[in-house]
């Protein structure tokens, strides 16, 4: 699974749109943005207020579905309810509190396990954020 974070490059078919659940899932020490809450900047279902003006952390930032053409709409976070980005070896699943089971449904749960055999050979590994449940995906 291929997920840069270089805002450049993003799939070209693909925008944003009315999601905005970059603005409320992590956790932005930048923005002293707590988890599951949105960013003071931003407008739910429209996106930035201070878009010209975020921080680079935001800047820099794209989402697994923006980034990798090998992901279908299926994986578009405000249809699947969950977003997915890595961190070095690490993948990060962060589900939509409101959809606490998201990842646990098809096609997501096959997808995620088939990524954390794909990392586990690399020493990497799956995390699943849904509210305050942490799961690490085996890929057994």
């Amino acid at each position: 699974m291929t997920m840069d974070m270089d805002a450049a490059l993003a799939v070209k078919e693909r925008a944003c749109g009315s999601c905005t659940l970059c603005c409320y899932l992590p956790d932005i020490d930048e923005l002293d943005k707590p988890a599951n809450t949105f960013c003071r900047h931003c407008i739910a279902g429209e996106g930035c207020a201070t878009y010209e003006k975020r921080p680079a952390t935001c800047r820099g930032f794209l989402c697994a579905w923006m980034s990798d053409a090998l992901l279908d709409d299926a994986w578009e976070p405000s249809r699947c309810h969950m977003m997915v980005y890595r961190q070095g070896k690490q993948i990060t699943v962060l589900v939509d509190p409101e959809h606490p089971e998201a990842w646990l449904r098809e096609p997501y749960r096959d997808r995620l396990h088939a990524w954390a055999r794909e990392a586990r050979a690399d020493g990497g590994y799956v995390v699943v954020y849904a509210g305050d449940a942490l799961s690490v995906i085996a890929g057994d």
